[in-house]
């Protein structure tokens, strides 16, 4: 049964060697339950961060718009007020803020985002802007976009 080998050259060898059989496919499917599960639960983790991420930025669009139009206000006291006011409308209940004016607008100003620029700083032209022939004061308009971005929305208000 065993032949004599030992007459054969290496080419001969070589060429009588059978090939290598080729191992099985690799599956890239997971090897346990468990690595699905992590997986479920990693995907349903991303949904609610992107749920989340979408309702944030869907219930500060109010404050993206308010920053462009100050932007394109510049100084002008009127203009910033009348952003401002609306800003308020659309954070705020209506009922708390509509009826503001004067001294309590300002106050209610300052409240609202922790601050006192309005009071008893450039945020008081605020006050008569809708109604003065000047231009406003340099420093309005930067007091106006830190309250439209800084502001703390009440609890539970709709976004």
């Amino acid at each position: 049964m065993s032949e004599d080998l030992s007459r054969l050259t290496l080419v001969e060898l070589l060429e009588r060697l059978e090939p290598v059989p080729e191992p099985p496919p690799v599956s890239l499917w997971p090897q346990s339950e468990g690595w699905i599960w992590l997986g479920i639960a990693v995907a349903a983790g991303l949904a609610w961060l992107a749920r989340r991420w979408l309702h944030h930025r869907r219930g500060n669009a109010y404050r993206r718009a308010a920053l462009t139009e100050i932007a394109a206000a510049g100084n002008d006291s009127a203009a910033l007020a009348e952003i401002l006011r609306r800003t308020a409308l659309a954070a705020f209940p209506r009922a708390d803020v509509a009826a503001l004016h004067g001294e309590r607008w300002l106050d209610f100003l300052d409240r609202a985002y922790g601050g006192s620029g309005f009071r008893n700083g450039p945020g008081s032209a605020l006050a008569t802007a809708p109604y003065a022939r000047f231009a406003g004061t340099p420093d309005l308009a930067p007091l106006a976009a830190e309250w439209v971005s800084g502001h703390r929305r009440p609890e539970g208000a709709a976004p």
